[in-house]
């Protein structure tokens, strides 16, 4: 029989023709082309897909189209994309913050009013399926030659017992020797603290910080030494009382500031509620679950943009408060998980701002008496930054996973080095894990229902500088501890960027945030608001309409309770996952886990016990994903875990 090619072949030949029609007018050009069209027939043909999976760019309405610093998914199934002034100084200028709902299920999208700019906060999940957002932005740095005017920390001081004062943005502060300072925040100081020791009354001056920068620009506002300072406006009687304490106010670079604003995301509401602020002003700082429900709140630049000098804070969601955590210094966004047992495990991740010799060693770190074991073997360790680390799964076998990574700061150093640590061994320490195709910083790590953890993205040099984006994808499988190829993104992703897992088993990607647009680092670079999507191997070559699927079945459960799913199916069902729902930033995300569960097949329907410790399954939300011999996974089925939860 004579061989026929089907239209799409015969369109991509014509084209292969044009192509060579036109090499004596462009040859370099016209052979990329044609290698172009080579790899879309390629990469687009069903036996490829079902080995390496399929890309797919999303249509985004250009009104939705945002930049995408944090994603969670919310217990709806919809996705939380928030920009808040997503790295615009005009945007925060003009007190422009964006967050965006979408809908993967049928690509809608929704716009939701930002109370404040969340542009580089924390999040964590609620155990009632909210989401708890914490910090942002109160002020963009300022560097170079863009520092016109002195600036600094300054200690607002109040001696007075009996009253307190506030004090607007724009304050008047004087230095003895005449120079003049403006608070750049509205401050509120409290009264001082009185006591009786000895039979004799003793006053302690409350203070308050706040960010002043000088009237005067240049060199006329620097200050060398320290002083004090009077505030102007007040009267004799009270300027006794109230001033202002400050170190050297210098022209040296000044970090960004953070605010100490604190919400929850109501999925159903599909708004920010407010809730009490934090202590602590915070800018980069990380949300950790706690197993009663808690959440612990960690690190970020304060008011004056210095990182928080180990101050902590946990957040109840049954009172909305705050209360003193241990005291613990980590670098901005610290990669910290909780462990079995309910231990804090710092994988050495981070992303960025902190001295390069300072807490930045991996460890264990027990709350209850604050003592931190750290841990040693690691490959590289001096490029810890932007890397990506992972609880891998199952999450009962305690097996934590670092991948790539770059030098402190703006370093061009990045590092293919994976490691693994068993935390179940008695003397844990990492070990080298299977290389990454090259070094690499911002990778996109996810855990997918079938135990394969799915990596993308990234870029070589800081902030994807020399037009360094790696688009290329792997799987890693902990089973065989190697990696295998996957589909190449289309899009790059490097800093201020996110990956998570959809609850119809594909991977969904957004943001980016390069400092450049070419190879020659002469052109400023553009946000990346294009949304693309991965779909596996497993939802290709007709397993899609094979998946299993599960019915009714209950919507809460305890933690160690029994949980029974009717299905037709039961003898097809093989595997079963819990998997907790994505809440991540800087490629920082402290709440992805997978946790094994027994199946137990019966007539008509099919059984999982829970486990018992919620160390291994905070209480929320979580997708129940069933699996086939194959590894097909079903549509996860959406179940809230928690102490007092009976099944429906």
């Amino acid at each position: 029989m004579r061989y026929r090619p089907s239209s799409r072949m015969k369109k991509t030949a014509a084209g292969t023709g044009v192509t060579l029609l036109l090499a004596g007018l462009n040859i370099p050009a016209a052979l990329s082309f044609a290698q172009e069209r080579l790899h879309e027939y390629r990469v687009s043909r069903p036996e490829y897909m079902a080995r390496y999976g399929s890309w797919e760019v999303i249509d985004i309405p250009e009104e939705y189209r945002t930049n995408a610093i944090h994603a969670a998914l919310l217990r709806t199934g919809k996705v939380l994309l928030i920009a808040g002034s997503g790295n615009q100084q005009e945007e925060f200028d003009a007190g422009s913050f964006q967050t965006v709902l979408w809908d993967p299920e049928d690509n809608t999208f929704t716009e939701v009013p930002t109370p404040e700019d969340l542009f580089c906060a924390g999040h964590a999940q609620l155990p009632d399926g909210r989401l708890l957002v914490a910090g942002g932005t109160a002020r963009y740095e300022v560097l170079g030659d863009a520092v016109t005017h002195a600036g600094g920390p300054m200690l607002i001081k109040n001696e007075n017992p009996d009253r307190r004062r506030k004090f607007p943005e724009g304050t008047r502060l004087r230095s003895p020797e005449g120079r003049e300072y403006v608070t750049e925040a509205a401050v509120t100081v409290p009264p001082a603290t009185k006591e009786v020791v000895g039979g004799e009354v003793q006053v302690t001056a409350s203070e308050v910080r706040v960010f002043v920068t000088a009237v005067e620009e240049g060199e006329a506002g620097v200050a060398t030494e320290p002083a004090q300072y009077s505030i102007e406006g007040l009267s004799a009687e009270d300027a006794g009382d109230l001033y202002g304490m400050a170190g050297q106010l210098t022209l040296e670079d000044q970090d960004f500031q953070g605010i100490d604003a604190a919400f929850e995301f109501d999925p159903e509401a599909e708004r920010y509620v407010p809730v009490a602020r934090m202590e602590e002003a915070r800018w980069y700082p990380t949300l950790t679950a706690l197993p009663d429900g808690r959440v612990l709140t960690v690190s970020g630049l304060d008011e004056v943009g210095e990182v928080v000098p180990g101050i902590n804070e946990i957040y109840d969601p049954k009172t909305k408060t705050w209360s003193e955590g241990p005291e613990r210094y980590f670098p901005t966004y610290p990669a910290l998980f909780l462990t079995q047992g309910g231990e804090i495990f710092y994988t050495g991740s981070n992303a960025g701002y902190g001295p390069a010799d300072e807490g930045r060693e991996p460890g264990l770190w027990d709350l209850e008496s604050n003592t931190f074991t750290e841990v040693g073997g690691l490959s590289d360790a001096d490029q810890l930054e932007t890397s990506a680390s992972l609880l891998l799964p199952p999450a009962q076998e305690q097996r934590f996973m670092v991948l790539g990574g770059g030098g402190v700061g703006e370093s061009e150093e990045s590092t293919e080095r994976t490691a693994i640590i068993d935390l179940t061994e008695e003397n844990p320490r990492y070990r080298d894990g299977p290389p990454l195709p090259q070094g690499t910083r911002y990778l996109s790590s996810v855990i997918l229902p079938d135990d394969t953890v799915f990596t993308s993205g990234g870029s070589e040099d800081y902030r994807g500088r020399g037009d360094s984006d790696i688009l290329k994808a792997q799987f890693y499988d902990p089973a065989t501890n190697s990696f295998r190829p996957a589909a190449d993104p289309t899009v790059g992703r490097n800093y201020h960027s996110e990956a998570l897992l959809l609850p119809d088993g594909r991977v969904a990607t957004f943001g980016s945030d390069p400092l450049f647009g070419d190879a020659d680092n002469t052109r400023m670079g553009e946000f990346e608001k294009r949304i693309e999507v991965y779909t596996p191997p497993y939802l290709h070559d007709g397993r899609e309409e094979r998946r299993p699927a599960l019915g009714e079945g209950p919507e809460r459960a305890a933690p160690g309770e029994t949980v029974t799913f009717a299905t037709g199916q039961s003898g097809r069902i093989a595997e079963a996952r819990l998997m907790r729902p994505s809440a991540v930033t800087h490629t920082t995300d402290v709440e992805q886990r997978s946790l094994q569960l027994e199946v137990r097949r019966g007539a008509g329907g099919v059984s999982f016990t829970l486990p018992e410790d919620p160390a291994l399954v905070p209480p929320g939300w979580y997708m129940l994903f069933v699996s086939d011999e194959e590894g097909t996974p079903s549509e996860a089925r959406w179940i809230q875990i928690g102490e007092g939860l009976a099944k429906d």
